[in-house]
């Protein structure tokens, strides 16, 4: 028996092809290896343009005290929302909106109250990652997708939104409907000392990474480059001058084509496909590693969110656990406490250790 053989015999099949399955452009995107590499990375970046989100990631510190974990945790949701089973997700989706019930305050510079569970918060974060990730695929990966394909792309999208508590009706459903909610939302974006300082700090590749060799350090510096300048190479001009981190259009091209033979070469090899997707995130190689391998769950079907939850009984996530939200706001609004931690410590079992 194979090396490849052993490893798809040791694998644990899904229950369920989830929410989308192997015909999806979400799978053929998702499923790159330029997701949690280069998308993902860029999708926490862009997040923190929003004054609300850094506010509320800066307060809690993790991002800083155990940036692994954090990330893990990150790459472990949206792989799980591409390929885990229907259960699986219902129960993910279910048990963020209990630890974002926590991820509340007021944003320092404007005085505003923010809460991690807003709709328009979660449709941010939403789109900054579907559009990060199908960026660093066109860039650096498959290429371009078809008009079609990317109808497609955006309508799935707008199935993942349903497991989120902002309104699938939101989601701009073509390229030029997601420019344009970028251009609306511009006016509303802000880099702070704090956003600035998260950002520079997210750009930073070896904070995901395992601490090297001392012989293969001056080599991990080196990718690490890299992959910022690739990073950088898929925002728009406006935002890197907003951020603070441009750099010349020389590097943007040059970078393309080192990374596009890279990824290449890691997409074309399962094993080395997850042995790069457990190095980056541990957790996340019992997600992905059954599409990776080709191991067919052991129901072909694909649900709806809507369909999942009736079956497996979650509320909608816009009205799931509003007594814990109200016990949360009472005590961080009307008693001027901290959040309790309800919802962290279940978070474990389904996203991840928290380190």
């Amino acid at each position: 028996m194979s090396r490849l053989s052993k490893l798809r015999a040791e694998t644990e099949p899904m229950e369920d092809y989830g929410f989308f399955g192997p015909d999806s452009v979400t799978w053929k995107v998702w499923g790159h290896a330029t997701t949690p590499i280069i998308g993902l990375q860029r999708a926490v970046v862009v997040e923190e343009l929003d004054p609300a989100l850094i506010a509320a990631v800066d307060a809690t510190g993790a991002n800083y005290d155990r940036p692994r974990t954090r990330y893990d945790r990150t790459v472990r949701y949206f792989a799980m929302v591409a390929f885990a089973d229907s259960r699986t997700v219902s129960k993910a989706a279910d048990v963020l909106v209990k630890v974002h019930s926590k991820a509340i305050g007021t944003e320092p510079v404007s005085g505003n109250r923010y809460d991690a569970n807003d709709p328009h918060s979660q449709l941010w974060i939403l789109l900054t990652g579907w559009h990060s990730v199908l960026k660093a695929y066109e860039l650096y990966g498959g290429g371009k997708l078809t008009a079609e394909e990317e109808n497609r792309f955006w309508e799935e999208c707008a199935v993942a939104a349903e497991l989120q508590t902002c309104s699938a009706a939101d989601v701009p459903r073509t390229r030029e409907g997601i420019q344009e909610y970028f251009e609306q939302m511009r006016p509303r974006l802000a880099v702070s000392e704090a956003a600035q300082r998260m950002m520079d700090h997210l750009l930073n590749a070896k904070v995901a990474l395992p601490e090297p060799p001392l012989l293969l350090r001056p080599a991990v510096e080196v990718i690490n480059l890299v992959l910022r300048a690739g990073t950088i190479a898929t925002m728009p001009r406006w935002m890197r001058r907003m951020s603070g981190f441009d750099q010349p259009r020389i590097v943007d091209w040059l970078v393309r084509p080192v990374l596009r033979i890279a990824f290449g070469v890691v997409d074309r090899s399962p094993r080395l496909k997850l042995r790069v997707a457990h190095l980056i995130a541990p957790s996340v190689t019992a997600v992905v590693a059954p599409y990776i391998l080709g191991v067919a769950p052991r129901s072909e079907d694909v649900l709806t969110p809507g369909k999942a939850r009736e079956l497996y009984g979650y509320d909608k996530p816009a009205l799931a656990h509003l007594a814990l939200r109200a016990k949360q706001h009472d005590r961080v609004f009307g008693q001027h406490q901290a959040p309790s931690d309800e919802g962290l410590i279940e978070s474990q079992a389904v996203l991840g250790s928290l380190g």
